[in-house]
């Protein structure tokens, strides 16, 4: 499997060199803007509504229209072609999966829809099978920690994925879809606003037969399907110049299908997200505004016929204060953030505490003008079980030259241990959080459609939290403990490029991300991983292809089963078929390529996927 990484490199070297390393097509990334990009806000970096020109930071956008594009039917798809972004499944769409930011966990990024806090007290990390593309309007990736703005879990990056806001005239729309392994798409909504109210609201509903995705021995050969419905709604009211309300609320029910019990047991995954918040803005005056916000989102997971049952609830209430001053900006915030865990395991012996809270100062002081920008964060956090942690970044750009811009940044993170890490019978009440620092520099260059951008860091956690042997909990199988220690530094070239009407774009990651105190490679994680493209139009055709490249990686943490690299090339197209409707098609895995994402568990191999899309213009 080794050869296929190698092979398939060769074969892109020529658009990879073309691009200039670029970035994914879909997807338009602050280190290496054009020109009109420079205009868009991005609110993820600092919690506020910034130019991409003034950021310091490693950042990725992709909006709806570049979604609806791709033909993807699964966020993972989605971000797994985003530099620095590595994504592991337990076989297809609806199964667990597993997301790597710059090679760091699931559990070391900070995830937000709408603004409300997913994570989870079990697992740790949000579950992002359960997330449901069709109502995702926007999706915001910021690569490397953030702890001094959003606190715990931001040790390696922040996501935040938006729903759709309404403007204008009413606007419907509907779909339908349909793919391989029986897969079936269907969604409607409609968005609109008048000068004092906007709305949207959105259905949507997936499913598929799935495949067999563990083929081996003593486990149930059925096909492994899954089915999920979702909804959102936003409702925003302006009620003068300087005062807006707005609620938002997304649910969505998944069940999917694995194999566990036995040769004919139907084990299904029952997963339900709900997130709501309301969000109150006032701008007291041209230079001060304020935003209070109260957000709840609930996660819970159960299973049949072996049941375990798992449910997580986060609060959180903000209140955060903008002060802009010519090219300063000053905020000031204050926030909680409560964490409750219902699970049977935590359950062990009387008296331990299921839930917890953090209450939270951050300042955050940004200036840009000329040449120069500066954005400096402070945040303390007190936890109600362990105590207060600090945190605190400091970035600096300077541009060289119009089209150059030099960056550099160092921060601290932190990763508090979860409910279950610290109260199941494996637990620890001792525990400590796990803790990051981090440097990184990079330089951008920008002409017209041109651009491209090379950006190196290195990220060490220390108190990692590991599953060791048994001891210090009540369980005799195993207890978690503070022993680890990890290293995540790599490089990531990304740009963009377009000639004679192709725009070229990719990315290529080279990585190290590895065991401190074994030497060893951290599992399910390449050394080097790549998405390369071009798209163009052709004969009222647009129309794109992609190449996903991975190397070999340990499914393990021993270094003991590997997973051999692989070459994947995906097509996809879409058209406007009259005035209303839209045709979008998805080849994956042109080639059918047998490869692997996790030991013993298979991927779907070749899939088709078309939809046609009605939205009145």
């Amino acid at each position: 499997m080794k050869t296929c990484f190698v092979s398939a490199r060769r074969a892109a070297l020529p658009l990879a060199l073309a691009a200039a390393f670029p970035a994914f097509s879909q997807t338009r990334v602050a280190q290496a803007a054009t020109d009109a990009e420079l205009r868009e806000t991005v609110v993820t970096a600092t919690r506020v509504a910034q130019p991409l020109s003034d950021l310091v930071a490693d950042f990725s956008i992709v909006d709806r229209d570049s979604i609806e594009r791709s033909g993807a039917v699964d966020v993972a798809d989605v971000l797994a072609r985003l530099p620095g972004v590595e994504v592991s499944r337990n076989g297809g769409p609806g199964s667990t999966t597993s997301m790597y930011l710059r090679g760091a966990e699931s559990r070391y990024t900070a995830v937000y829809i709408d603004g409300v806090r997913m994570d989870s007290q079990s697992t740790g990390g949000v579950a992002w099978e359960q997330i449901p593309l069709a109502q995702i309007d926007r999706i915001e990736v910021l690569r490397g920690p953030a702890a001094a703005v959003y606190g715990s879990d931001a040790v390696g990056g922040v996501i935040q994925l938006f729903t759709r806001k309404g403007e204008g005239k009413p606007a419907p729309y509907a779909g339908v879809g349909l793919g391989s392994r029986g897969t079936r798409t269907a969604e409607a909504g409609i968005s609109g606003g008048t000068g004092m109210v906007d709305y949207a609201l959105g259905l949507s509903h997936e499913r598929s037969d799935g495949f067999n995705a563990r083929p081996v021995a003593g486990a149930n050969p059925d096909d492994d399907g899954y089915k999920r419905s979702s909804a959102n709604a936003r409702l925003g009211l302006q009620i003068d110049a300087r005062q807006r309300l707005e609620g938002t609320l997304l649910a969505s029910n998944l069940n999917s299908q694995y194999d566990d019990a036995g040769l004919v047991a139907d084990d299904r995954n029952h997963y339900q997200l709900r997130a709501g918040g309301l969000t109150w803005t006032g701008k007291w005056s041209d230079a001060y505004s304020t935003r209070v916000q109260a957000s709840e989102s609930r996660s819970a997971y159960t299973s049949e016929p072996n049941f375990y049952g798992t449910r997580t609830t986060l609060r959180n209430y903000l209140l955060h204060n903008e002060l802009r001053i010519g090219a300063h900006l000053v905020t000031a915030a204050l926030e909680r953030r409560e964490d409750a865990l219902d699970n049977a395991a935590t359950d062990f012996g009387p008296g331990l505490a299921r839930s917890r809270s953090q209450n939270a100062l951050a300042l955050g002081y940004g200036f840009s003008a000329g040449a120069h920008t500066v954005q400096a964060n402070l945040r303390r956090d007190n936890d109600s079980e362990f105590g207060g942690k600090t945190t605190g970044s400091l970035a600096y750009g300077y541009a060289i030259a119009p089209q150059w811009r030099a960056t550099v940044s160092a921060g601290n993170s932190f990763r508090a241990p979860t409910l279950y890490q610290r109260f199941s019978e494996y637990g620890a009440a001792g525990l400590q959080p796990e803790s990051g620092r981090n440097m990184e520099a990079g330089l951008r260059w920008t002409q017209g459609a041109s651009s491209a951008g090379v950006v190196v860091y290195r990220n060490r956690v220390s108190n990692l939290i590991n599953f060791g042997a048994a001891g210090a909990c009540a369980s005799a199988f195993g207890c978690y403990e503070n022993v680890g220690r990890a290293e995540y530094k790599g490089v990531t070239l990304s740009g963009s490029h377009r000639v004679a009407g192709v725009a070229l774009h990719g990315s290529i990651d080279w990585q190290d991300p590895h065991d401190l105190e074994t030497g060893k490679q951290l599992a399910r994680r390449a050394r080097r991983h790549a998405s390369l493209g071009a798209d163009t139009v052709v004969a009222g055709w647009a129309v794109g292809v992609e190449a996903q490249l991975s190397a070999a990686r340990w499914d393990n943490a021993a270094n003991t089963l590997r997973l051999g690299g692989y070459g994947l090339l995906n097509l996809y197209a879409s058209t406007s078929l009259a005035r209303d409707f839209t045709l979008v098609a998805r080849l994956d895995n042109l080639a059918d390529k047998d490869y692997q994402l996790a030991d013993a568990y298979a991927t779907p191999g070749r899939m088709l996927y078309v939809g046609l899309k009605w939205a009145p213009q």
